[in-house]
């Protein structure tokens, strides 16, 4: 009776899922467990086989505990894992812009100097802003850059490619008179006018001579390595050359003359003028084309024979030469191989090559 007693509980307990049927195996078995071959557990030999439970094995997957904690939404149980963050699009935007910014650093300040600088002067506030000259991030020095190439050839051929002169220009006012004569028998008639003109003269810098120039017999380019790139350090480099001196205006075409004023300063006649005699036969005309042209005869001849006009003018045009051959051809030639400029020395020729 026992016996039947624990066979109908065992069969009762097997068709509860997910919960072990090994209760009555212990009841028999003093191992728990039935023996190899045996339809079910017992002492004296196996039994029939069909529709008894077998022993005991491995939960299925859904009736397994998790070996974390599971969470929901927001950190409550129940979910299906931590939750992921994500990085807004703006902060992405905004961190683009800021590396940007970075990169091009020098660039942004000398542009953003200059449009300070041009708002100020339009508001009539005289400010002294630092001076930060243009360049782009590739004409920086990159740092590590180790080179042992030759630079003397390759900065040369950097000069021999520029093809526009440097111009220097030089501002000077003069007063000159405009007269207009006719004689009438034996009195003397005439009437003259003078007037106030502001004239603009440029002087030209042959940056580029010719091959023949740039022989090495000649002595007009030398480039001296003083060190070498080492150690994430950049190397320095001088430079020595000599230009043609420069070319004052050649032709009354090369100066400028601002508008002259309608009104002369100072108007001169002979005694029998604005009289009978000189009224009638001389009008005083003074055609705006007639004191243009006769301003800028004159403006010539100042700026090649006046000290005044010709010293400011030829040291306006040797300082532009060689800022140009310094930060637009040098200087960005020697930062592309791991070297800074430390000195330009720029001599001047008693004239253009023979």
């Amino acid at each position: 009776m026992i016996r039947l007693l624990l066979l109908l509980l065992g069969t009762l307990g097997a068709q509860r899922p997910g919960q072990r049927v090994s209760a009555w195996y212990r009841a028999d078995d003093p191992d728990g467990a039935p023996e190899p071959g045996n339809g079910y557990p017992g002492p004296h030999g196996p039994a029939a086989t069909d529709g008894w439970p077998g022993a005991p094995g491995a939960l299925p997957p859904w009736g397994e505990t998790p070996a974390w904690p599971v969470r929901g939404h927001g950190g409550s149980p129940g979910g299906r894992g931590p939750r992921r963050w994500r990085i807004p699009l703006g902060l992405k935007w905004a961190a683009a812009v800021v590396v940007l910014g970075l990169i091009f650093r020098r660039a942004i300040a000398s542009v953003a100097l200059t449009a300070l600088s041009a708002a100020f002067h339009l508001v009539g506030v005289n400010a002294h802003l630092p001076s930060v000259s243009f360049a782009w991030p590739w004409q920086t020095i990159a740092v590590g850059t180790t080179t042992n190439t030759d630079l003397g050839p390759w900065v040369l051929q950097k000069i021999q490619g520029i093809s526009r002169p440097a111009l220097g220009q030089a501002t000077f006012n003069f007063l000159f008179t405009h007269k207009v004569s006719k004689s009438i028998g034996p009195w003397p008639c005439w009437y003259a006018s003078t007037f106030y003109a502001v004239a603009h003269a440029s002087a030209t810098v042959d940056l580029n001579p010719g091959p023949a120039w740039w022989a090495a017999d000649q002595g007009h380019y030398r480039l001296q390595v003083l060190s070498r790139p080492e150690g994430g350090r950049p190397g320095h480099v001088a430079v020595t050359m000599v230009l043609p001196q420069p070319q004052l205006p050649r032709s009354v075409h090369d100066i400028a003359i601002d508008n002259i004023p309608s009104k002369p300063v100072s108007t001169q006649h002979s005694w029998t003028y604005p009289g009978f005699g000189c009224g009638v036969v001389l009008r005083p005309q003074f055609p705006e084309s007639v004191l243009y042209a006769q301003a800028q005869s004159i403006a010539f001849y100042k700026s090649l024979h006046i000290a005044q006009v010709t010293r400011p003018l030829i040291r306006t045009a040797e300082a532009v030469a060689a800022r140009a051959i310094r930060v637009n051809f040098i200087q960005p030639t020697v930062n592309a191989f791991g070297y800074t400029l430390d000195r330009l020395t720029v001599r001047w020729a008693g004239g253009p090559p023979g």
